[in-house]
């Protein structure tokens, strides 16, 4: 088993092959310097414990463990993958990380890829508010401290062990966040309003409290479920009064949030019946006290600029 000298020194070096691998693609770092000197100065294999699941099962529909103590070389290999995403908890902690093992996926890494593209679009300025829904491991809460400075930054995860694991794994850093263990659809209204605000876990309707805790022209960045098979990351702009709209900005897959996990029929969602997956980036979204709908332009007879 390698030193940790020598563990720190291949970290580094896949680090740095992966940011060069993001600085290029399409989806990746884009002209957001800050968010590439972030993800090379935080140690993304700090946030990673030792025993992991990949994302996607086998044949039996069971999930590999990933042991870092059996394989360190692919468990570091595999945190730098860009699109490689790593399972942390199944079914909400009941799965025991020792072996292969089925069960719902409820907590995991994303992969490199999908943090940099969630943040880019999140563009936190220096001195933001920011309110991060799920931390999960706590990497991401790491990116949007060295960029807002962490006495700026409120991350609020629903599972407290998790929170614990990651106020500590911040901490060792040197970075003190306010980690608060709680139900994130309710958000945290001590702490704003807010000039950002992220979720790392998908919802089928954007929740009330997090559009009332942004602030005038505050910027609200959610994966959002959808009928196509996938999540639509929409970025959205808040009035300050509790409303907010904007646009689907990509398509992604994220784990729902725990208090939205049954199934709703897209109607009672805000969803025209009209919707098609090849529109996706066409349709306008707003959520507030009236409600959420989804717009499909052609169907307003005044289309939303």
């Amino acid at each position: 088993m390698r030193t940790s000298r020598e563990m720190a020194v291949t970290a580094e070096t896949l680090r740095q092959r992966c940011a060069e691998l993001m600085a290029s693609h399409p989806r990746g770092f884009g002209d957001c310097g800050w968010l590439h000197e972030a993800f090379l100065s935080v140690p993304r294999e700090h946030f990673v414990q030792d025993s992991v699941w990949w994302e996607t099962p086998g044949k039996d529909g069971r999930h590999t463990l990933l042991d870092r103590t059996q394989q360190p070389k692919t468990w570091l290999e595999m945190i730098y993958e860009p699109a490689v995403a790593l399972i942390t908890q199944m079914d909400d902690g009941a799965v025991l990380p020792t072996g292969r093992a089925k069960g719902a996926l409820t907590s995991s890494i994303s992969s490199p890829g999908v943090i940099i593209e969630l943040l880019r679009h999140l563009a936190p300025q220096p001195g933001d508010r920011v309110m991060e829904i799920g931390t999960g491991t706590g990497y991401t809460t790491a990116l949007l401290a060295t960029r807002a400075d962490a006495e700026h930054v409120v991350t609020v995860e629903i599972d407290a062990e998790l929170a614990a694991r990651a106020r500590v794994r911040l901490a060792a850093l040197d970075l003190h966040p306010l980690v608060i263990a709680g139900d994130g659809e309710l958000g945290y209204t001590t702490g704003g309003p807010y000039d950002r605000i992220v979720a790392t876990a998908s919802v089928r309707r954007i929740p009330q409290a997090w559009l009332d805790q942004l602030r005038p022209g505050g910027v609200l960045v959610v994966p959002l479920d959808s009928p196509f098979g996938h999540d639509l990351l929409v970025r959205l702009e808040g009035d300050g009064h509790g409303t907010a709209q904007g646009r689907a900005v990509e398509r992604v897959m994220f784990m729902r949030v725990r208090g939205q996990r049954d199934v709703v029929p897209y109607a009672d969602l805000g969803w025209p019946t009209g919707a098609a997956p090849e529109n996706w980036s066409d349709l306008y979204i707003t959520a507030g006290p009236a409600g959420q709908r989804i717009i499909l332009p052609e169907a307003s007879a005044t289309p939303p600029s």
